[in-house]
C-alpha cells in the first residue's frame, strides 16, 4: 500500500515519540521496518519533501539515443539521403566517434498490402505469390 507523504510523516513522528522500541511500535502499526527506515532516511536527508512519492519508472531508458545525438543523426540523414540506414550508422560512428549499433528489425509484411488479395476462409495458407512478395519485402531490410 502506498502512503501519502503526510501519513509517512505522521508515522515517523509516532515512532519518534513512542516510549516503546521502534520495532514494537512499527509492528503495532503494521509497517515493515525496512520501509520505515527507508522513509526515515529520506526524511533525515531531505526533510518532509523527501517523503513525496517518486516515479517508479527510470529517468532514462538504457537504449534510447539522446535527443542531441538523434538530431545530429537526422541532420546527417537529410544531408546524405542516398545512404542506407546501415551506411548512415557507420558514417555517423566514424565521423563523430559516437557508437550507435544498427540491428534491423524483422519486418512482417502482409501480402494483402501488396496484392489486395485475401485468402479465402477455406484456404490453409498464403499463396506462393504472396510468399514471394513477403520474402522480397523482407529482403529489402536485411543486411
Amino acid at each position: 500500500m502506498r502512503y501519502p507523504a503526510s501519513e509517512k510523516l505522521e508515522i515517523i513522528r509516532q515512532v519518534e515519540q513512542s516510549h516503546l522500541p521502534a520495532k514494537r511500535t512499527l509492528d503495532m502499526l503494521g509497517i515493515p521496518r525496512t520501509t520505515f527506515y527507508r522513509w526515515y532516511d529520506r526524511y533525515l536527508s531531505f526533510g518532509a519533501v523527501g517523503l513525496d512519492d517518486r516515479p517508479s519508472r527510470p529517468a532514462r531508458v538504457w537504449n534510447r539515443i539522446p535527443d542531441k545525438v538523434r538530431k545530429q543523426i537526422v541532420d546527417l540523414a537529410l544531408e546524405q539521403p542516398e545512404l542506407s540506414p546501415r551506411e548512415l550508422v557507420i558514417r555517423f560512428t566514424d565521423s563523430r566517434r559516437y557508437l550507435i549499433t544498427f540491428e534491423p528489425v524483422p519486418l512482417k509484411v502482409s501480402a494483402t498490402a501488396f496484392t489486395g488479395n485475401r485468402p479465402s476462409a477455406g484456404s490453409k495458407g498464403r499463396s506462393p505469390r504472396s510468399k514471394i512478395i513477403e520474402r522480397r519485402a523482407c529482403d529489402l531490410f536485411q543486411p
